[in-house]
Order: structure tokens, then C-alpha cells, then sequence
């Protein structure tokens, strides 16, 4: 019972972050993140989207499952006179490098897909209520986007051996060009390429920024499209998470546990994305997102709890680690 309480009331606080100042008036429509299929208007972009996303979960593994060279390293470190270690360091660190320029690869073509996804969402007349409702195959292709964004951040979050094999391969592959020895790395990794990576893996959200840079650059390259376009579909898209999540007759629809968890992924990576796109930021009082710190719990979620408790409790922490997320990147 404790454990349900408690899942309940951090239950309570994420729908309580989103308050949209208009919600009498907001969204209300159920945006089907399990089954949306494209329409004949919007097959060209998903094909386009889809193509990107089909790798995701392929790279997101690899980054699971990344371990670093960090005892090869520290034991060509302490002996750098010892030439079978230096190339045992280099030989395990080459290949985690090649591994890290795939990854860095895909956020170039995340970002790519996302421009796509915003051109459709965001262009008149429609209003950013309109486009979602209407085009739900590009707007959970925009979702997933944000949750495999919060996947792929939290994980390399966890992962302080991959700044360690950069820095060292660097380091390494400097003294080898002076002293013209292994270079045939650098036909895979250049320096022009190197520095473009070492700028990605050293923000503590690397595949956020490139979202927000994105987005950013979306909209200072469509001048003639209101800032409040591009913002109002992201305001939009958070609302309609937080009125799914918040209506029984929408989650009763789910047919699986984690599309739970999904769409409160994606409301917090939405919230996050606004705060840095916005001028003012998800927390100034006339933003479109009031974001509260209000702990009181609604009643009609007890019956989804019991129904959810084990997912819920992945929540909780979930919940936690992603509002202090959006305060510390702020």
C-alpha cells in the first residue's frame, strides 16, 4: 500500500508539472502512440522519419552495452615505455571510437528527421491542435524522437568512459601523426570529425542539444513562420500527454504498460525542448507550460495505480530523475 501511495503522489506531481493556462479550451483528442498509420499526405515525411527511427533501438543497445578501455588505458598510462600496452590501449580504444562516430552519425540524421517532422507540424493554416489530431503517425514519430532522445541522454549520462576513451584516442592519435605511426584511424575519424564529436559527447545531454539546436534552427530558417508555430506545437503536444495520461477512458485504450510510461517520457522531453526554445523558457509565468510544484494527487488515478502498480514504480523513479533533469539543464 505504501509503495501504491507513493507511486500515486509522484503520479500526481508529473500531471501537475503541466497545466496548460487554457485547458478548458486545450486539446482534448487521444493521439494513438501505439497504432497511428500514415495517411497519404504524410507517408512521404514518415517514410523519410521512419527510416531513421528503424536504427534507434540499435543504438541505443550499443551505448548499453558500452564498456570502455579504461584498464587498457590506465595501464598504458602507468607504462609508457611499454609498447605492447600502448597498443593494446590503442587496439581497444580504436573500435569503441568507430562505435562513437556511429552514434554521433545518427544525431546528424535525428536532427534531419526532426526539421522534417516540425515543416509538417508547424505549417500553415493549420493550427498545432489540427496538425496533431489529423497527422498522428508524424506526431508519434515526433514522440519517439523524444523518448529515444531521454534514452539515449540518460544512458550516456551513465557512461563517463566515453569522455575518457575520446580524450585518450585524441591524445594518442596527436603523437602518432607526429611521429607518422598508425594513422590509418584518421581515414575513419579526421580531426574535422574528432572536433565535431568531442563538442557532442562533452554536453551532459549531448542528443537533447542537438534536438534544441534543431529547433532552433528550424525556426531562424523559417522566417516567415511565427516563432509561436513551432512552440505551440511542442505546448500542444505536452498537453495532449497530460490529458491522455490524465483521462481513464484514453489510458484504458493503451494495450500496453509501457505506452504509460512513454507518454510521460515524451511530456517531460517536450517540456524540456520548450524551455530551451522558447525566449522565455518553460517557467516564466506566460508561458504556455505552467510548470507547478503542487504535490497534491488526483483521486481517479488510484484505479489505474492498482492497475499499473509495476510500471508505476519504474515511474517513480522516472519521475524524479527527469523534473530535476528539466531544472538542472534550465
Amino acid at each position: 500500500n505504501n509503495v501504491m501511495t507513493c507511486c500515486t503522489n509522484q503520479m500526481g506531481n508529473l500531471l501537475k508539472v503541466l497545466t496548460c493556462t487554457d485547458l478548458a479550451q486545450g486539446p482534448n483528442f487521444f493521439l494513438d502512440f501505439e497504432n497511428a498509420q500514415p495517411t497519404e499526405g504524410e507517408r512521404e515525411v514518415w517514410k523519410q522519419v521512419n527510416s531513421v527511427l528503424q536504427d534507434s533501438d540499435s543504438i541505443l543497445s550499443g551505448l548499453q552495452s558500452y564498456k570502455g578501455a579504461g584498464q587498457e588505458i590506465r595501464d598504458a598510462i602507468q607504462k609508457p615505455n611499454d609498447a605492447l600496452l600502448q597498443d593494446r590501449a590503442w587496439n581497444s580504444v580504436c573500435p569503441l571510437v568507430k562505435k562513437l562516430k556511429v552514434f554521433y552519425s545518427f544525431s546528424l540524421r535525428l536532427e534531419e528527421a526532426l526539421q522534417s517532422l516540425l515543416e509538417s507540424l508547424t505549417c500553415p493554416p493549420g493550427s498545432p491542435t489540427q496538425h496533431l489530431e489529423r497527422e498522428q503517425a508524424l506526431a508519434k514519430q515526433f514522440a519517439e524522437i523524444l523518448h529515444f532522445t531521454l534514452r539515449f541522454d540518460e544512458l550516456k549520462m551513465r557512461s563517463p568512459a566515453i569522455q575518457n576513451d575520446f580524450s585518450y584516442y585524441r591524445r594518442t592519435i596527436s603523437r602518432n601523426r607526429i611521429n607518422n605511426k598508425n594513422l590509418d584511424m584518421e581515414k575513419e575519424v579526421n580531426n574535422e570529425m574528432a572536433n565535431r564529436m568531442s563538442l557532442f559527447y562533452a554536453e551532459a545531454t549531448p542528443m537533447l542539444k542537438t534536438l534544441s539546436t534543431a529547433t532552433t534552427n528550424f525556426v531562424s530558417e523559417n522566417k516567415t513562420l511565427p516563432l509561436e508555430n513551432t512552440t505551440d506545437c511542442l505546448s500542444t503536444m505536452a498537453s495532449v500527454c497530460k490529458v491522455m495520461l490524465e483521462t481513464p477512458d484514453y489510458t484504458s485504450r493503451f494495450s500496453r504498460d509501457d505506452t504509460l510510461l512513454f507518454c510521460m517520457r515524451v511530456m517531460v522531453g517536450v517540456i524540456i525542448l520548450y524551455d530551451h526554445v522558447h525566449p522565455n523558457g518553460a517557467f516564466n509565468k506566460s508561458s504556455k507550460i505552467d510548470v507547478g510544484t503542487q504535490s497534491e494527487t488526483d483521486t481517479h488515478r488510484d484505479k489505474q495505480t492498482h492497475t499499473h502498480n509495476q510500471r508505476h514504480t519504474q515511474t517513480h523513479t522516472e519521475t524524479n530523475r527527469h523534473t530535476h533533469t528539466i531544472r538542472d539543464i534550465h
